[in-house]
This record gives structure tokens, C-alpha cells and sequence, in this order.
């Protein structure tokens, strides 16, 4: 069973629909939010057309409750068909693949998880990964509250996918934008009907591997072609951030037609690890992790479009950052200070 996410419904159902002609005994198992109801259609369709259509009323409109309560049993039900050899899987739209496979890997039995697909507009990508719309301006959020940037959703299913395919012209800026974004190991289908079934079924999914490309501790620039202008910055120092000098300074840092994803620390709470996370103008930030032994860095991958960001970038960076005379004085001064980032942090002990 493969997972397939995408932002654009269109891009989603084509390939889906493709991939089922290639053979009579693979299913796709769909999802889509009812306008009427907010509640989630669950479509069953094969090559000849479609087997179930019906309203899955949830306890919780969330992306895991819908995976648990109605995806679970209803691939259970499915894989005990003897005529089914496969299942593509369509979460609702905008869905963060890690979600969807981190809430059914424990329950693969009669079926297997496959590696995950993402599928993309090369032409559309430099709006939906570094414009400003959200998915409720879209229509795409599929559960109220629901505040994410398109740009956001759609990294994290390009970062978690082992294969991406992306359509349109593979000479396009957009495509070299994802060429920055992705990682090597990634594979990269510029054919919306290039890839066949039996390679989208075959294998099983690493979790552990595509989590650790999404991990903000393991970041990494992976670079890529520059013809169009996409440049990507890797901003590392042992020093952390001070922490008025980085509320000062964000909108520089993190502002604009960005992708950024990293982490860092602040010297008055030494033992949490930060998570730095924005596409399209967005940024989250929030202390996720807790540090070992050793003292946290500070390490942000930067990749944007337009010529005159990196100096803003870098610039934004080194003063963020503390100085070397205040490096050179130690963690003491630091403690029992005001905690001006707890609003974005969280409290200093909530880290787990």
C-alpha cells in the first residue's frame, strides 16, 4: 500500500487514476472533505470505476482519527480481498504523509506500507512553496484551525516522499527550487505518467529515514542548480541566538519568499533544542527537543529565489546571534532572566 499527497486534487486524482489503469487488481482508497457536512467522503475506485462512496463521520476531524478510526479497517477489509494485489491510498488533501504513516505503520499486517509518493506542479511550485497563501484561503484545510502556509504542507510531503513526481516543465525555476529542497536519495519523476505501478508497490517505507529528512536537527543543504537563481544559505555557529536580539531581527531572518528549516538554542535555557520551521513568510519556532550532554548549535538551511535576500539572510543571522564578548562570558549571566520567548517556546520545563 502506497501513500499519495499533494495540495493540488487534480495533480492527486490524475495520477492515482493513471497508476490503476497499469493493472485490474489494485484499488485506490480516497479521501475528501464533504463541503456539505465537514465530514470525510471515503471513495473506493478500481480501473473500471468506482466500488464505494460514503460519508465517515469522526470523533475527531484530525488527520490521524481519520487514518485510525476509518483507514485502518477499511485497508483490513480490502487486503482480505484475494483479487486485491495493491492499494493507493489519497489521505485528504494537503494531509502530511509522516502523519498518515506514522498512524498505520502499527497496524500493517494483511498489507505492508510502500514507499510514499508526492506529487507537485513545477510550474505552480514557486507559489506554493514560498507564496503566502494558507490552505484555508485556498480551500485545501480540511479541519477547522487549521493554520498552515500551502508552502508548509507541501514541503512536508516533498521532505517525507522517497519519490516525488513533478509535472510540468523540468527546466522551469520551480523545478529547480525542488531540486534545492530535495535529497539525493529522494527520486525524482518528471513525468506525471512515467512511473510505473509496480515500482510505486515495490519496497517497503523507511520510516525512520524519511522522518530524519524532516527532523530539523539533521538538516542539510543539499543545493542544486542555479540557472534561474535559487541559492541556498547554510548558516551554522556553536553560539545561540540571543533571545531579543532574534525577535528583533526575525521578520529579516525569516521573512519573505523563503524556505527555512533548522534549529538553535538561547543561552537561558541551554538544555532545549529549538526547532526553526518557515516556508512563504511563515515561521514556526518552538523548543521540541531536550540537549544531551554536550551544549545545542545553531544551524538553519536557507533556500529562496530572490537576488537580493542572502545579504539580508546572513546579515540577520550574524546579529541574531550572541557576540563574541558575550559568548566569552558564559551561561551565569543568563540565569533567572526574563523568558521573552516563552510566548513562541513554551515554558522553559515543557520541553519533553
Amino acid at each position: 500500500m502506497a501513500v499519495v499527497t499533494a495540495v493540488e486534487p487534480v495533480l492527486r486524482d490524475a495520477l492515482i487514476g493513471g497508476l490503476l489503469l497499469d493493472a485490474a487488481d489494485v484499488l485506490a482508497l480516497r479521501y475528501e472533505v464533504d463541503e456539505d457536512s465537514a465530514a470525510l467522503r471515503r471513495i473506493v475506485v478500481a480501473a473500471d470505476g468506482v466500488i464505494e462512496d460514503e460519508l465517515v463521520e469522526l470523533d475527531h476531524p484530525c488527520v490521524s482519527c481519520a487514518m485510525r478510526e476509518d483507514a485502518v479497517p477499511t485497508l483490513a477489509r480490502l487486503a482480505e480481498a484475494r483479487q486485491v494485489a495493491g492499494i493507493l491510498l489519497g489521505p485528504p488533501i494537503s494531509a502530511d504523509p509522516s502523519v498518515v504513516a506514522g498512524t498505520l505503520r502499527p497496524h500493517q499486517d494483511a498489507w505492508h506500507l510502500a514507499p510514499a509518493l508526492a506529487v507537485a506542479s513545477a510550474d505552480d511550485a514557486l507559489h506554493d512553496l514560498l507564496g503566502d497563501d494558507t490552505l484555508a484561503e485556498r480551500g485545501l484545510q480540511w479541519a477547522s484551525g487549521d493554520e498552515r502556509s500551502v508552502g508548509e504542507a507541501l514541503a512536508a510531503q516533498l521532505e517525507y516522499s522517497d519519490r516525488i513526481v513533478l509535472v510540468g516543465e523540468p527546466d522551469s525555476a520551480g523545478a529547480e527550487l525542488v531540486e534545492h529542497l530535495r535529497a539525493p536519495e529522494q527520486e525524482l519523476v518528471t513525468d506525471l505518467y512515467a512511473l510505473p505501478l509496480s515500482r510505486v508497490l515495490s519496497g517497503r517505507l523507511d520510516h525512520l529515514l524519511a522522518l530524519r529528512r524532516r527532523d530539523a536537527r539533521y538538516v542539510e543543504p543539499y543545493g542544486g542548480p542555479t540557472e534561474h537563481g535559487t541559492w541556498t544559505l547554510d548558516l551554522s555557529s556553536d553560539r545561540p541566538f540571543h533571545p531579543r536580539r532574534l525577535l528583533e531581527n526575525i521578520e529579516q531572518l525569516g521573512g519573505g519568499r523563503l524556505r527555512a528549516r533548522g534549529h538553535f538554542w538561547v543561552p537561558d535555557r541551554p538544555d532545549s533544542i529549538c526547532q526553526w520551521d518557515g516556508a512563504g513568510g511563515q515561521v514556526s519556532v518552538g523548543a521540541v527537543w531536550r540537549a544531551g550532554r554536550d551544549l545545542p548549535t545553531t544551524h538553519l538551511v536557507i533556500t529562496g529565489v530572490e537576488a537580493e535576500d542572502p545579504e539580508r539572510v546572513r546579515g540577520a543571522f550574524a546579529r541574531s546571534l550572541l557576540t563574541e564578548s558575550e559568548w566569552e562570558a558564559g551561561l551565569m549571566p543568563w540565569l533567572g532572566t526574563e523568558d521573552v520567548l516563552a510566548p513562541w517556546l513554551g515554558a522553559r520545563t515543557s520541553v519533553g
